[in-house]
């Protein structure tokens, strides 16, 4: 398990998506927030399908899973930066320490795979 860290990470995202749908998430995304509740629900819910196969697709043993990997960390850390910019919008339920373990934790480890790993 030499992407321990990685995985750490990917499962903290993941478990932060299924938080998204508690936080509705998709009310402060831009163009999502444009569709009435059950509307944005459906939509957000259902594009993480193809999001999560490509993302399950790039992992090893796929080739250029080393490069996918190390965009991804990045991504996780940035992913922090994005929900700090998001915390004042007045939509936003991303407030209880599960939602910001779950969001900090995948930066972390993605941060932490990127240093170790690279």
């Amino acid at each position: 398990m030499e992407n321990i860290l990685f995985y750490l990470g990917l499962t903290f995202l993941i478990i932060h998506e299924m938080d998204a749908i508690r936080c509705k998430e998709w009310r402060i995304l831009p163009l999502l927030s444009l569709l009435d509740g059950k509307n944005g629900q459906t939509v957000f819910l259902f594009m993480h399908i193809p999001l999560f196969v490509w993302i399950f697709y790039s992992l090893p043993p796929h080739p250029g899973s080393d490069f996918f990997m190390v965009a991804f960390d990045i991504f996780m850390i940035i992913h922090i930066g994005l929900h700090l910019l998001l915390l004042r919008n007045k939509k936003n339920e991303f407030k209880d320490w599960i939602s910001w373990v779950l969001i900090v934790g995948a930066g972390v480890f993605g941060g932490l795979h990127l240093w170790v790993g690279t």
